[in-house]
């Protein structure tokens, strides 16, 4: 919470957290990683560093982006996630990407790899991301707007003569990723499928990720996603 967030009129405070952990299924050798040229959506470059693989990989290619999935080791609960990066195929893609993204009905689930394929060039940027920001503005314009208005049913929260004046002051939410050659650590807190040109089946897919990409965890037997986010810089922590 920042500085100021709570005062004496404060009466309740909801807390909310979620954290993932989780180590690649095969591992990147960190021997192997090298800085490489990361095109940002100004134009410009920065040096990042890439993880790569000659080993195959689950990859698939649709009209203007590729999707790349990275297992996780399966934990004692049977749950299986991975991470899901969207490359689109221009280098200033990514917002054309996520306007697909959150228009068209199971986008996602419908551009997901089934199968590993050789690769040829193969390259993965190293990212550690934290972001945060006051949420109220936001929820209000997806119209949620009761509970700021005092008249969201609050009163039973609180034994107080006040309790029926109790309204949502603020939301603040913060987030955070790392991702490296083990695997991925998350954290969040908060107060039409295109068929693979048949060429494809013969020849090794690249995978260059050097320039903003959309991503996500997802655990595969229920198909919740758990973190989704875009890298723009990865070096903007």
């Amino acid at each position: 919470l920042p500085p100021g967030s709570v005062d004496n009129t404060t009466r309740l405070i909801f807390a909310n957290a979620l954290y993932f952990k989780g180590e690649w299924d095969d591992k990147f050798d960190a021997s192997k990683t090298k800085e490489h040229d990361f095109h940002l959506l100004n134009g410009s470059t920065i040096k990042v560093p890439f993880m790569t693989s000659k080993k195959k990989q689950y990859i698939s290619a649709y009209d203007g982006f590729k999707v790349l999935c990275l297992p996780y080791k399966q934990g004692e609960d049977k749950r299986r996630f991975s991470m899901y990066f969207f490359l689109p195929d221009a280098k200033d893609g990514l917002p054309a990407l996520l306007d697909r993204a959150g228009s068209e009905p199971g986008f996602l689930e419908h551009h997901l790899p089934r199968s590993k394929v050789e690769v040829g060039d193969f390259l993965v940027p190293k990212f550690k991301i934290s972001f945060g920001f006051e949420a109220s503005k936001t929820l209000k314009g997806l119209g949620l707007v009761l509970p700021f208005s005092g008249e969201g049913g609050l009163t039973e929260m609180v034994d107080s003569p006040v309790s029926r004046n109790l309204h949502v002051s603020s939301i603040f939410h913060k987030s955070f990723i790392e991702v490296n050659e083990e695997g991925t650590e998350a954290a969040a807190a908060t107060a039409a499928t295109i068929r693979l040109r048949s060429a494809q089946f013969f020849n090794k897919l690249d995978f260059v990720a050097d320039h903003p990409l959309l991503y996500f965890v997802r655990e595969d037997m229920t198909g919740v996603v758990q973190f989704i986010g875009s890298v723009v810089n990865p070096l903007d922590s």
